[in-house]
């Protein structure tokens, strides 16, 4: 216990105390522990294994376009991968409970909130309530994709993007 209180500068006290359990340990004691005895913090930690990370996607056809759910379960945020198809349909606002916010990966994307006629093209977002009147799909030139957050009432996203001229966000 010397030679491990003097490689790490923690008093043989406090080692002994944590030895017995009668202290927990901080990451300031583990640190200097862990590279004492040349063992990962999560080893030393006790660490559980992480599984494999990967979301398993499954696409879904919905009111014509390509949806992938991008989160495995259910929670009061989801996201999604949305392939809009070229195809120019009419515009059938709705509303609905929640909060969504949606970037755009590439194309153009015909947003309808409201009031509000906006085109967003690859690399702007936007974020609304669910509750006003909203519709989106591409404006009939080419397919677009979307990565869109979806959250039940009261669940919002805090990310917001102007043009890329720096001025206010458009409306």
């Amino acid at each position: 216990m010397a030679a491990l209180s003097e490689l790490t500068g923690i008093s043989r006290s406090t080692l002994s105390r944590l030895e017995l359990g009668q202290r927990r340990p901080s990451l300031e004691l583990l640190l200097p522990i862990s590279q004492a005895h040349q063992v990962p913090l999560d080893e030393l930690a006790g660490a559980p294994e992480v599984g494999d990370p990967r979301v398993r996607l499954r696409p879904r056809r919905v009111h014509g376009s390509t949806v992938v759910p991008l989160t495995a379960f259910p929670g009061p945020l989801q996201a999604f991968k949305i392939i809009l198809p070229a195809r120019r349909s009419a515009p059938e606002p709705r509303e609905h409970e929640g909060y969504e916010w949606f970037y755009v990966l590439s194309g153009r994307v015909r947003l309808i909130l409201a009031d509000h006629d906006i085109l967003l093209t690859s690399g702007e977002a936007a974020e609304f309530d669910t509750r006003l009147p909203h519709w989106f799909g591409t404006d009939g030139e080419g397919p677009a994709e979307i990565l869109s957050l979806f959250g039940r009432q009261g669940e919002r996203v805090h990310v917001r993007a102007g043009p890329r001229n720096g001025g206010p966000p458009r409306t």
